[in-house]
């Protein structure tokens, strides 16, 4: 069904305070739920409220943390989210690294101790909309199997990037280092629908278009991603002193006990390189020039990284979100959460 961005927000948020947290918390989760929902990522949108509700209620996200922020050096920090919610963390931390980009050039900021932060653009846009380059990258659970490997080791370890253009326009891109997402495994098993070929492994390691008999899934471009899974495991779990690899905690273990999760924010000042003005316009004719490339068969045009999203995000603003009947039904109830994810093997059907 259709929801409206406010209507959506306030759902959420609701469903959230109701959980545990506090109504700035609430807000700043919900807030970036709905950016990904807006944007057609509905892996980490709406659906995923009910899990952090229950994670929340069974107290495996801390509803009072005491945030940290500590500079390591001129353009360094460690900023620690005391396992609290991590979508206001990451947020925190990167507003952090954008006030230090802006005096020093740079900035790169490790966000320790954090439970899931949801779409990583949301937080790269940040940077994007006061003049900066961002750059985030994070682990997540151990569910696919490595270049060559049979059983899982690294997570989904996404990558998000944005840079800023002319006229308030963004060019991002926010990829996991698998074919896709887990969350979009859960998107299909939500909508009853079929994965394509080249996603995931049954339990037997062989392809499968059914996202109920999935297993673990795949690098994106073979060992090309396992490369960048490894390297966004280094620069989120071991630079900063977590737990890495299969050690990294699973979504669905033990819902009372926080996560300890890593990320990592990069933040580039362009004015420290170029002039700024000459920068925005160059990454705005970088988005013209992708716009005017001669589309291949089968395709209308070719968009430039985060067209379509950002297309997509203006149309829902305007038009209403598509959201599944029975997430809509379950925020607007009175249930906090159906005890549904603790200790659940996430692979299960």
């Amino acid at each position: 069904m259709l929801v409206s961005k406010q209507d959506l927000k306030k759902l959420m948020k609701d469903k959230l305070h109701k959980a545990g947290l506090n109504e700035l918390h609430a807000d700043g989760v919900a807030d970036v739920l709905l950016h990904a929902d807006l944007r057609g990522v509905h892996s980490h949108g709406a659906m995923r409220v009910e899990y952090y509700a229950e994670r929340i209620a069974k107290g495996g996200i801390n509803v009072d943390p005491e945030f940290t922020f500590k500079q390591t050096g001129p353009s360094t920090a460690v900023f620690d989210g005391d396992n609290g919610a991590g979508h206001v963390a990451a947020k925190e931390a990167m507003d952090e690294a954008i006030k230090m980009a802006k005096e020093n050039g740079i900035a790169t900021v490790g966000v320790r101790r954090i439970s899931h932060s949801g779409s990583l653009s949301y937080f790269v846009q940040q940077a994007a909309k006061e003049n900066m380059i961002g750059i985030s990258v994070c682990q997540s659970d151990p569910m696919v199997v490595p270049f060559g490997g049979a059983e899982p080791y690294y997570g989904t370890n996404p990558i998000a990037f944005a840079a800023p253009g002319e006229d308030g326009e963004h060019i991002t891109f926010d990829m996991a280092t698998t074919v896709q997402a887990w969350g979009k495994i859960l998107h299909a098993r939500s909508k009853n629908e079929a994965i394509p070929e080249g996603w995931a492994v049954d339990e037997n390691g062989e392809n499968t278009t059914d996202p109920f008999d999935v297993k673990a899934l795949l690098p994106i471009a073979g060992p090309k991603g396992y490369g960048l899974m490894m390297m966004v495991d280094i620069l989120s779990g071991v630079l900063l002193g977590l737990p890495f690899g299969n050690k990294t905690s699973s979504m669905y273990h033990d819902l009372s006990e926080g996560r300890n999760l890593g990320q990592l924010h990069i933040v580039i000042n362009p004015e420290y390189f170029t002039n700024l003005k000459e920068f925005k316009q160059n990454i705005t004719k970088t988005m013209n020039d992708l716009n005017s490339i001669k589309p291949a068969k089968g395709f209308d045009h070719v968009s430039y990284p985060g067209q379509r999203s950002a297309e997509r995000e203006k149309k829902q603003e305007a038009n209403g979100i598509e959201i599944v009947d029975d997430i809509y039904e379950y925020l607007a109830s009175d249930v906090v959460h159906n005890n549904a994810y603790d200790d659940k093997d996430p692979f299960a059907k």
